[in-house]
């Protein structure tokens, strides 16, 4: 068995990239350990609430779902997210140096002897630079704890433009910048050398987004979350029941690998 790390931005964005890949990997056995950068106190619900406490106990409730050993949250503050035009806040995650959180990050993996660490790719999906410091930070943080393989979560491109094709049917088009930027988002097909397939635990990622109840309101238009919720269970785990992910310093295979713990023993590594 296997102890796997999975580091994160925010509360909910586990469930929403991950969410049926550690539940996979806790029902095997393995153990899985959740690790956020903030506690999301900047998000887009509607203001007044204690929003840092209320999105740790729902990330504390996915994280439960999902079968997660232990949650840790590094407690730095939540850079904030405007989907127009983003301006980072000063002196949130997105400006706090990688070497600090790099060392933070692996006295985690360090006292758990992870065998594989979880991130994001280079361009923190769609751009969040709170996404993107995470990306950097846990490539060091890899380094510094000797963690042998890092699989950088991601999505297959050519999959949003299909997935938004399915949503304009249904008449859900996200507002905000999802219809006019996503072909920019995440990784090309030919990056990706981990593709899991996730449908079995589609119950249990949709149950973990469910958690997230802040993250259905707040800002303009419809919340990717709510979105997500409203599908038929049939369509959700169509839409959600792939998971991808770059293994940092290995070449894509010429088929996709399907086991999340296929590295440490496929020899895909460089």
């Amino acid at each position: 068995m296997t102890t796997v790390v999975s580091f994160h931005a925010h509360p909910d964005d586990e469930a929403l990239l991950t969410g049926g890949t550690l539940a996979r990997l806790a029902s095997q056995g393995h153990r899985v350990v959740l690790v956020t950068a903030t506690s999301g106190e900047a998000g887009l619900s509607a203001p007044g609430a204690d929003l840092a406490s209320t999105r740790l106990a729902e990330l504390r409730r996915s994280a439960e779902i999902l079968g997660c050993a232990r949650v840790e949250c590094l407690d730095y503050p939540d850079s904030g997210w405007s989907p127009k035009e983003y301006r980072p806040r000063p002196g949130g995650f997105a400006e706090v140096p990688v070497e600090e959180v790099a060392e933070r990050l692996a006295t985690i993996l360090q006292d758990e002897e992870a065998h594989i660490l979880t991130t994001y790719d280079e361009r923190g999906g769609y751009g969040h630079l709170d996404h993107i410091r995470v990306h950097e930070a846990g490539a060091a943080a890899a380094a510094i704890a000797g963690t042998p393989v890092v699989l950088q979560a991601t999505v297959d491109r050519t999959m949003i433009a299909r997935a938004l094709r399915i949503l304009a049917f249904l008449r859900l088009t996200p507002n905000g910048t999802a219809a006019t930027t996503a072909d920019s988002w995440y990784s090309s097909r030919a990056a990706i050398t981990h593709r899991i397939n996730v449908r079995r635990f589609a119950r249990q990622k949709k149950a973990a987004l469910a958690a997230h109840t802040s993250q259905t309101t707040g800002g303009k238009g419809p919340r990717t979350a709510r979105i997500l919720l409203a599908l038929p269970s049939p369509l959700f785990a169509l839409v959600c029941g792939t998971e991808w992910f770059i293994e940092t310093g290995a070449t894509p295979p010429e088929s996709p690998l399907r086991d999340p713990v296929a590295s440490l023993t496929s020899g895909v590594s460089a």
